[in-house]
């Protein structure tokens, strides 16, 4: 049977989701489900000072469930943060975890919950289905449009000692149940506005092309990709218009969904590589680096990026075959601008001398596996360099 036809098997992977306005006041209702005695409330310093951590713990005092919170989490979530959060809920008690914040504590709460499962460090967790023992229940509550790591079987984790990103692929780490509450993304500010929304941009157009899509991924991917690019820069514009942040939470959805089942590709993997090495923020990386991927692997997947121009508003049936590349890009470009995405690699910390480093750690990110043209490591050092020269231009 052919590569994505509608009758080949597979799996799909969806954790229980409420959406809509008040789901985060259900949080206290769904620790009580899964019998929490203790909650560890896995979050981050900003959404503290947002006020969205205040907002649960209401929740959870009015139900009665007790908790403690684990707010030491940074962007680009270490491994020794992890192993602390680790200890946190062992010594305290804890049986249930609770996220809340963007990718990042969403990312340290999968790998606390399955680090006190399986009495191992989370690097050992590394690569696709190598987690034995699923984590304790986890319940997500993004406040982002983008990450979609509250309905995804990946976790993405900075070893440290290494100084590149783990990517931990296993349905053990797939939340047990995400309360999507739109009303949370108002507190971002412009320039996480524009990361995250462009990060969802990157999952749906990386899953649409994998070699592992299908029919069902590739429905959630173009509709995400259509909201993206109608609510991205309205938002950003207009941040307490709900119509608008509705949307770009709708789009991270459908695009996490999409890539959670269809996996991802060598954009991903470079900007993975750059976050360990270098710190770099996701959104960022994954925005400056999509053109250049694009441009990669166009002739590979020349008519579903087509299809992906179509998404994105390109009148792609009066382009001729030779212009579609081209048009593409320029779209893809001068959306990151418009949502003032404007840094270079070298604003990034990006020298020369780390593309050798870069582009053997994105080489052996499992991300590559389904990219639709597969790479040498020398490919992805010409990519790595040709971004550093015309961004630094």
């Amino acid at each position: 049977m052919p590569r994505n036809h509608p009758m080949e098997l597979r799996k799909f992977l969806v954790p229980e989701f409420v959406y809509g306005d008040g789901a985060i006041s259900l949080a206290g209702r769904y620790a009580r489900n899964y019998g929490a005695k203790k909650v560890l409330v896995v979050t981050d310093p900003g959404i503290v000072e947002a006020g969205w951590v205040e907002k649960v713990e209401e929740v959870l005092k009015d139900d009665g469930v007790p908790y403690v919170i684990f707010d030491e989490v940074t962007p680009n979530p270490k491994d020794n943060e992890v192993m602390t959060g680790a200890e946190v809920y062992r010594d305290q008690g804890c049986d249930v975890v609770l996220a809340v914040g963007g990718g990042s504590p969403m990312d340290c709460a999968k790998g606390i919950g399955i680090v006190n499962s399986n009495n191992k460090h989370i690097v050992e967790f590394e690569g696709v289905d190598e987690v034995p023992m699923p984590g304790p229940p986890l319940i997500c509550i993004p406040t982002t449009a983008g990450s979609s790591a509250d309905i995804s079987q990946f976790a993405i984790i900075v070893d440290t000692a290494r100084k590149t990103k783990i990517a931990i692929i296993s349905k053990t780490v797939v939340p047990d149940t995400s309360l999507i509450d739109p009303v949370t993304t108002t507190t971002m500010w412009p320039e996480l506005t524009a990361a995250t929304g462009l990060d969802a941009l990157v999952h749906a157009c990386e899953a649409y092309v994998s070699n592992a899509s299908s029919p069902i991924t590739d429905l959630g991917a173009l509709e995400a990709i259509r909201l993206v690019e109608h609510n991205l820069i309205p938002a950003i514009k207009n941040p307490l218009d709900l119509e608008f942040r509705n949307n770009m939470m709708m789009a991270s959805l459908l695009a996490g969904m999409a890539f959670s089942n269809a996996s991802l590709g060598l954009v991903h993997a470079i900007s993975h590589s750059l976050g360990g090495l270098l710190d770099v923020p996701h959104g960022v990386s994954n925005a400056i680096m999509l053109e250049h991927v694009v441009e990669y692997n166009f002739a590979f997947a020349a008519e579903r990026y087509a299809k992906i121009g179509s998404a994105l508003g390109l009148d792609m049936d009066s382009l001729k075959p030779a212009d579609c590349k081209d048009a593409i890009l320029q779209k893809i470009t001068g959306m990151r601008r418009d949502a003032g995405i404007h840094q270079t690699l070298e604003e990034l910390r990006v020298t020369v001398e780390d593309i050798g480093t870069l582009a053997r750690n994105a080489f052996r990110d499992p991300c590559l596996a389904t990219n639709p043209r597969q790479p040498t490591v020398e490919e992805i050092e010409a990519i790595y360099e040709k971004a550093l020269r015309i961004q630094s231009c």
